[in-house]
């Protein structure tokens, strides 16, 4: 999917580095400068792709994930906003299937950045109360930066829900989550990963509660390192859905638990406190510090 999203035809030619263009249903922001391709798609603002030049594809995007107004996209870097998980309705907020404005970029010779907005309006006031305006910012280069900024009086959860591709599960650790844990696969009891390296022998599902700054995520079979930091954050979360909950989802191939794995910069045990003239943030920084040539 990620490859495909760059022959799409383009729709308006918006600098020389940007072009919008249209999967399916909905828009797509094409970044394709000398240093990084990237892609975004308006709906959530969510990021599609990001390729560093001379480096394969990092982020997993799932060739089954349909395009459809409304409906989550399954693969890249969804925002979680204003809660995480089975909260509320739908699942992981509404910040992910609504249709964001591109407000500002700007370009260089080093990187494309872009401000994408959402404000509260009537159908996310029939899901959550409250007023609010809420940024995201990605500056796109040799390395990826994301900052989510969130105005108004609320506290609410969130994450960058980051999917990472990797050559294969069975060959990926990742350390930096901390020690501690909360175990969603065993009804959210506490645990404790002693080794503090991360493996994904079945289903995994956990919410570190103590996390270094900078996570690292070791694929030995394809031959690259990918650093995670985390910004403003409290939790970071890992994911791989393993075989049985791989084949029962509509968007995502059977196989497709082999080829990715989720590390999520959170804040779930201690929610975002926006209030007044002080926002609330959450931040990532992605980095490729050795990589298989694409």
């Amino acid at each position: 999917m990620p490859n495909t999203l760059f022959t799409l035809p383009v729709t308006e030619q918006i600098t020389p580095y940007l072009s919008l263009r249209q999967q399916d249903d909905l828009p797509v922001v094409i970044i394709s400068h000398p240093k990084v391709r990237a892609a975004i798609a308006l709906q959530g603002a969510h990021l599609l792709a990001w390729q560093p030049s001379g480096q394969q594809p990092v982020l997993w995007l799932s060739d089954k994930s349909a395009f459809k107004a409304g409906k989550a996209i399954r693969g890249g870097v969804p925002i979680c906003w204003p809660w995480f998980g089975p909260a509320g309705e739908p699942a992981h907020g509404f910040a992910r299937t609504q249709p964001w404005t591109l407000t500002a970029h700007d370009e260089n010779d080093d990187a494309v950045m872009l401000t994408f907005t959402l404000e509260s309006n009537s159908q996310t006031k029939k899901l959550w109360p409250h007023d609010f305006t809420l940024l995201a910012r990605f500056r796109l280069a040799d390395q990826c930066e994301i900052e989510l900024e969130a105005w108004g009086d609320f506290d609410a959860t969130a994450a960058l829900h980051a999917y990472f591709s990797v050559a294969d599960i069975a060959e990926t650790a990742v350390s930096g989550l901390g020690k501690t844990f909360i175990d969603k696969v065993a009804d959210n009891s506490p645990g404790e990963n002693s080794s503090g390296v991360q493996r994904y022998p079945g289903r995994i599902d956990r919410i570190y509660t103590a996390p270094d700054e900078c996570s690292v995520i070791k694929d030995s079979s394809g031959g690259r390192q990918i650093e995670v930091y985390h910004h403003y954050q409290s939790d970071v979360v890992t994911w791989n859905p393993g075989p049985e909950l791989s084949c029962s989802m509509a968007d995502m191939p059977n196989d497709g638990y082999k080829r990715m794995v989720c590390v999520e910069t959170a804040r779930i045990t201690k929610p975002l406190k926006s209030a007044g003239e002080t926002p609330a943030r959450l931040g990532t920084t992605l980095r490729v510090r050795s990589a298989k040539p694409a």
